[in-house]
Formats: structure tokens, C-alpha cells, sequence
């Protein structure tokens, strides 16, 4: 089970919270082609090694936070 450290609540099962995907993506703001939305919608980095990504606490503090979550072993550790 992979263990997770909320900021404001401490370490925590995973099952409090909710994955919200690749950290640093920011939604278009302005009118985009089909193609350009199907890049921001589907089109995510996938490595091998350390990836920045964000979390809901669902069941604690309900706030959006960053980690860094190792791809291969699942070590977290705190986003910079």
C-alpha cells in the first residue's frame, strides 16, 4: 500500500486521497483545435523515474498538493 504524506495532515493511506494526474499542465485558456485538445487531454509524460504529480486529500484536509512519486520503486517524496 503506498504511503503518502499530506502537508497540512501528515502521512496518510492512499486510499484518502484522489490522483489528479501530471503536476505543471495548465489548461488551455483560449480556443484550441481538436488536435490541440487531444494533446492536453490524452498526451502525458510517462518515465521512468522520478514524476512530479498531483493529490486531493479526499478524506482529510480536502487540498490539492504536489509530490514527486518515483515510477518504478513508488518512493514519495516533496515536490520542490
Amino acid at each position: 500500500m503506498l504511503s503518502i504524506e499530506c502537508p497540512w495532515c501528515g502521512p496518510r493511506d492512499e486510499n484518502e486521497f484522489h490522483y489528479g494526474g501530471q503536476a505543471g499542465i495548465a489548461c488551455p485558456t483560449r480556443e484550441v483545435s481538436d488536435e490541440e485538445w487531444a494533446a492536453y487531454v490524452f498526451m502525458r509524460d510517462n518515465p521512468k523515474g522520478w514524476f512530479r504529480e498531483r493529490w486531493f486529500h479526499t478524506h482529510g484536509c480536502r487540498t490539492w498538493f504536489a509530490v514527486e512519486r518515483h515510477t518504478v520503486t513508488h518512493e514519495i517524496r516533496k515536490a520542490p
